[in-house]
């Protein structure tokens, strides 16, 4: 028979390792508490980076020099680094080769449908095109000086819409002095293009335009009883000063929506230039007034395509 002693002992060190060990749990737990609670506040962290960064770090890039020079390849090489930080930028000589085999005639005057084919043979989302240049300049209160600047077109791949044309442009008393501005300025710049895209990314533009509306048709057969949109008076637009300035040659498209009433319900930039050729053709198109459309006596809405022609007179 076993004495009380020894029953008592092994009933109580089970007791006491229980009791060992619920004091020590709270411990333990606090500590998993802790690396638990590191680890979530870092995966919320990287959780909203990307959400935040993701998508538009994720678009792929190409910048791009039609007209080779010097000056401009720096200012594209300035632009790439400091855009590499945020952006994936695709190779240059790479993305420069395959935008030369798609046979243009103006780099720098593309329709959305080029741009597409450009973007498509790219494989990018976006597209920057980079002409920089220095030229003598006079004026009534200089003798001489030089201009340096730099013209930058920011593409949608996508869609073949121009995002935002900048220019920057600085000047001095001397070439290398103007040059020397302009590079200085190329790290804010590409702060702005990156705005940009953060603010295009936002506003989630359709790739392509995918409202049904009739346009004018050139079959015979769907002419018949057909009257298209007419202008009661045919508005020109204005030849910016930055165009004249500049001497830009450039042809702009626009396709105009016009309803049944003959209001201008949108205009989208088909063809497009820079240096406030497009928003010159936006504004007349909106100051007229428009005969809408009318089949077999009915009125309906309908787009229509317009075309202008822009080149630098010289004033007498």
């Amino acid at each position: 028979m076993r004495s009380l002693n020894f029953i008592t002992l092994k009933t109580s060190l089970p007791r006491r390792r229980r009791d060992a060990e619920i004091r020590s749990r709270p411990v333990r737990l606090g500590g998993l508490a802790g690396v638990y609670s590191r680890f979530y506040e870092l995966s919320r962290f990287c959780v909203i980076a990307l959400v935040c960064c993701g998508p538009l770090f994720a678009q792929k890039i190409a910048l791009i020099v039609p007209e080779k020079s010097i000056q401009t390849e720096q200012y594209a090489s300035q632009l790439s680094e400091t855009l590499s930080s945020k952006l994936y930028i695709q190779d240059s000589e790479m993305s420069l080769a395959a935008f030369r085999s798609v046979k243009l005639e103006n780099p720098f005057n593309l329709t959305a449908s080029e741009s597409r084919d450009i973007g498509s043979v790219l494989g990018c989302d976006y597209f920057l095109l980079i002409k920089s240049a220095t030229l003598r300049r006079t004026s009534f209160e200089r003798d001489e000086f030089y201009e340096s600047f730099a013209s930058v077109f920011l593409v949608s791949a996508r869609s073949g819409r121009l995002v935002r044309w900048d220019l920057k442009s600085f000047e001095a008393d001397t070439p290398a002095e103007s040059e020397r501005a302009l590079l200085k300025s190329g790290n804010k710049f590409a702060a702005e293009i990156y705005g940009h895209l953060e603010s295009f990314q936002k506003a989630k533009p359709n790739a392509v335009r995918t409202d049904a509306i009739e346009e004018v048709p050139t079959d015979s057969l769907e002419t018949k009883n057909f009257r298209p949109p007419l202008p009661y008076k045919r508005i020109k637009p204005e030849y910016p000063r930055t165009a004249y300035f500049y001497d830009i040659r450039a042809t702009i498209e626009a396709a105009v929506d016009i309803d049944q009433n003959g209001a201008v319900t949108g205009i989208a930039i088909e063809r497009w230039a820079g240096f406030g050729l497009d928003e010159a053709v936006a504004e007349a198109v909106r100051k007229m007034n428009w005969r809408p459309a009318t089949r077999n006596g009915k009125t309906l809405p309908m787009r229509v395509l317009l075309r202008y022609n822009f080149t630098k007179i010289e004033k007498e």
